[in-house]
């Protein structure tokens, strides 16, 4: 099995700092855990939306990667650690099937669709 590290990484490939898609999971968990707690439609749609931005246009487009570089990114100190874009992209593809079928589960008064979904 191979190893991705940045000499691997093609030069098509767009990079972004490893520290945004962590910072957004952080808050995507709040969100999500607040949905599942107080069983919100629409904290759902909006991650839905968050999540259809990361898959379409890219991670470093979402309000979480502009949170982000506007108030977390101007504090830290020292090298930027940079990934490929591709597979935090892909997450964001995952999230918005999940999100889209929790989203379902609500708004059918599937309440196991929902938990279940949001949970995974």
């Amino acid at each position: 099995m191979a190893v991705l590290n940045q000499t691997s990484i093609s030069p098509k490939a767009n990079l972004i700092d490893a520290r945004g898609p962590r910072f957004s999971a952080a808050i995507t968990t709040l969100v999500l855990a607040t949905a599942l707690v107080t069983q919100s439609a629409v904290l759902i749609a909006i991650q839905l939306a968050v999540f259809a931005i990361g898959a379409f246009a890219g991670p470093a487009k979402t309000p979480y990667a502009y949170a982000f570089k506007k108030f977390v990114k101007p504090r830290l100190k020292g090298e930027v650690p940079t990934e490929d874009a591709r597979p935090p992209q892909f997450a964001q593809s995952v999230g918005l099937i999940f999100a889209v079928v929790a989203l379902a589960g609500s708004l059918l008064s599937i309440p196991a669709l929902y938990f279940v979904s949001i949970s995974l």
